[in-house]
């Protein structure tokens, strides 16, 4: 009789389970040196902000977990700039930005975590440094700048003279059309923000095309610049309205159904 043939058994070894690992938690308040500066470019010999709370000077902090005011105070034996986490005696310092700035090194917790967290004052007359940020805003800028130079190479040699006259006045008229491009651009790297902003409205090169036409005599200006006249009769042409630009005023009639005969008429004589 044949002998029946033995099964085998692979054993096949558990593969083990892929864990993953959790980040450690990034600490909510870093020890590091800070430094602070007053907005708005602001940079007085000295400027003493408050460091304790009075009538005059209200700082409270509104702790949302507890729904309370917290009242603070710059104490610097104190470990804590929150006065119900203060003990003992108080001994009051002096919070001074010299020069527009404050630098508080890290063994000065309490100021710190007073100026970073809780005082009032705090993003409105100034603002913590910080690289990331500022990073930021320079990436910004640069790529506003680009934008801004790029356009104004773009630009024919008429838009760039209306954009430019906003800057220089009547100086554009001497100069030639290289200057004017070269000029343009050093105004789009100097000044982006207006250079697109002039760029993009349709207003401008209307109100070069009343200024050449009040140059060259075809059209005036009263010396109040609340009327302009034609220059070959005197006869009336429009009302300046109250308080409006005389220029940005012919700018927006030029492109009323009247006005556009107007313009034909002028860009003749030009």
């Amino acid at each position: 009789m044949a002998k029946q043939a033995k099964a085998e058994t692979i054993e096949v070894a558990p593969q083990p389970v892929a864990t993953k690992v959790a980040p450690p938690a990034k600490p909510s308040w870093e020890i590091k040196d800070r430094i602070y500066y007053l907005k708005g470019n602001k940079s007085p010999l000295t400027l003493t902000i408050p460091g304790k709370h009075t009538r005059k000077h209200a700082l409270l902090y509104f702790d949302e977990k507890s729904g309370k005011q917290r009242e603070i105070k710059y104490a610097t034996n104190q470990d804590s700039p929150l006065v119900d986490e203060q003990k003992g005696e108080c001994t009051m310092g002096h919070i001074v930005f010299k020069d527009g700035f404050l630098k508080v090194p890290k063994n000065m917790q309490n100021l710190q975590k007073l100026l970073s967290l809780y005082h009032p004052l705090r993003n409105k007359i100034y603002e913590e440094y910080s690289a990331v940020e500022e990073a930021i805003d320079e990436l910004e800028d640069l790529d506003l700048q680009l934008d801004a130079m790029n356009a104004a190479r773009s630009i024919d040699i008429d838009h760039a003279e209306a954009i430019l006259r906003v800057e220089k006045g009547s100086e554009v008229n001497s100069m030639s059309s290289k200057e004017i491009k070269r000029d343009l651009l050093l105004f789009a790297k100097e000044n982006a923000a207006m250079f697109i902003s002039l760029a993009n409205d349709e207003n401008v090169q209307l109100r070069n095309f009343a200024i050449k036409a009040r140059e060259a005599g075809i059209i005036k200006l009263s010396q109040d610049q609340r009327t302009f006249t034609w220059g070959s009769n005197d006869r009336k042409l429009m009302n300046v309205p109250f308080d409006e630009n005389p220029y940005s005023a012919v700018a927006a009639f030029l492109k009323t159904d009247e006005g556009v005969e107007i313009y034909k008429s002028i860009d003749k004589k030009l």
